[in-house]
């Protein structure tokens, strides 16, 4: 195939219905959240059940880091009181993690396989398609209209819609700013996580058409920095959620 063709065919989705509808489901997206949902699970539930009161090693010490290093952060950014947002932020951070790390598996590997098998399409990347982003960050929008509601009441939620920042008088660009700024918060998440991961799978694709010693040289330095954007996106996602939901948690 053709390098233009090399490059629609990896960037392309299993997808289930018409492509060009708004009910098509990607297949592959959904498998691969759901399969690193259940890897997540897996590594932490049986480290609970393993867990010593000793110095802990091997996957204990893993979960603990880990476990230690998100309450922190909770700790710096949420200025309320919930329990739900300390495992929130833990499950964020490692899903999205998982979900970002697949990309640095031999890039052609899987979806050679599953050629093989008969699948056209097969992209393992779950964060680099759109849709699953955004299902992560209209997820954290509503939590953060629930405990908006639940934290300040229906009418302190109210007047936080309709008065601020300029009173009484504006109260139609009060809410047409309010409306703007609330949407903007789940669109910036879903959409710097996308394009971060699809930007970098998109440079995989091309490093891919290249000699194959050009392949090892830029491919293992790419992926090399690419571990950095990995974590580092995992980070931001899990950030703004705690710093947001703090804000939503806070009666003026």
């Amino acid at each position: 195939m053709t390098a233009s063709e090399y490059i629609k065919h990896h960037l392309g989705h299993l997808t289930l219905g018409d492509k060009e509808t708004f009910w098509a489901i990607h297949l592959d997206t959904m498998f691969f959240s759901i399969l690193l949902g259940a890897v997540f699970l897996f590594i932490f539930i049986r480290a609970a059940r393993r867990v010593t009161t000793g110095v802990p090693t091997g996957m204990q010490n893993f979960v603990e880091i880990m476990v230690e290093f998100v309450d922190q952060q909770v700790k710096d950014s949420f200025h309320g009181r919930s329990r739900l947002i300390a495992p929130l932020a833990l499950t964020l951070f490692i899903w999205i993690f998982l979900m970002n790390i697949v990309k640095l598996l031999p890039y052609d590997l899987l979806p050679y396989l599953a050629h093989m098998a008969g699948i056209e399409y097969l992209r393992i990347n779950p964060t680099s398609d759109v849709n699953a982003t955004l299902g992560m960050s209209i997820a954290v929008f509503f939590l953060i209209i629930f405990y908006s509601i639940y934290i300040k009441g229906a009418g302190g939620f109210a007047k936080e819609m309709f008065l601020k920042p300029f009173g009484v008088w504006f109260l139609p660009f009060n809410f047409v700013l309010k409306v703007v700024e609330e949407i903007a918060k789940p669109v910036s998440l879903a959409l710097r996580l996308f394009g971060n991961m699809y930007a970098g799978g998109l440079i995989f694709t091309l490093i891919a058409l290249l000699p194959w010693w050009i392949q090892w040289t830029l491919g293992l330095s790419w992926s090399l920095f690419k571990l950095l954007i990995i974590t580092l996106q995992a980070f931001i996602f899990m950030v703004l959620t705690i710093v947001y939901l703090s804000m939503a948690h806070e009666d003026h």
